[in-house]
């Protein structure tokens, strides 16, 4: 719900339809603080009145236009990427994995392993390569080579 403030301001301003605006006339002449209250908005806003709003001369809006098309249109700035950082991470995790490589090579049991490979004779080979299989094989060799044609053109171009 409004304060009486707030039901003060829309009072003076006018605001308020003609049962609310006789609601707030009783309160004013019924209630002392609230006609003190009353009298020191209304000063206020006789103050507010008299007031001269400052206004910009006539040429402003001609003036700042004509400052912003000399300004220079911004440009968006590109970062500089260090490559001394990107190959000390790369050397940092490379060095990781070949490190961990290492640790679980000398913790194998090369004697605990068997390495009998014995093929099954009943393999057949024709089972597993199947037109479909040869023609994806290829589609997908296709699509790579077609990337990296696209990558050579380019930095082809870029040289230019």
């Amino acid at each position: 719900m409004n304060t009486i403030e707030q039901q003060l301001w829309d009072y003076i301003d006018g605001n308020l339809d003609a049962t609310e605006a006789r609601a707030i006339e009783e309160k004013i002449n019924s209630d002392v603080e609230i006609k003190l209250q009353y009298e020191e908005l209304m000063n206020l806003n006789l103050a507010f009145g008299k007031i001269e709003l400052d206004e910009p001369s006539m040429s402003f809006t001609r003036n700042v236009m004509e400052s912003v098309a000399l300004q220079p249109a911004p440009v968006a700035l590109k970062t500089k990427l260090n490559t001394n950082i990107i190959y000390g991470i790369g050397g940092f995790f490379i060095i990781s994995l070949l490190a961990l490589f290492g640790y679980a090579i000398f913790n194998i049991d090369f004697k605990a392993v068997d390495f009998d490979l014995k093929l099954n004779a009943d393999f057949n080979l024709d089972k597993y390569i199947t037109p479909t299989m040869l023609y994806s094989f290829l589609f997908a060799d296709l699509v790579i080579g077609l990337v990296f044609l696209d990558y050579l053109l380019r930095k082809k171009l870029m040289h230019k």
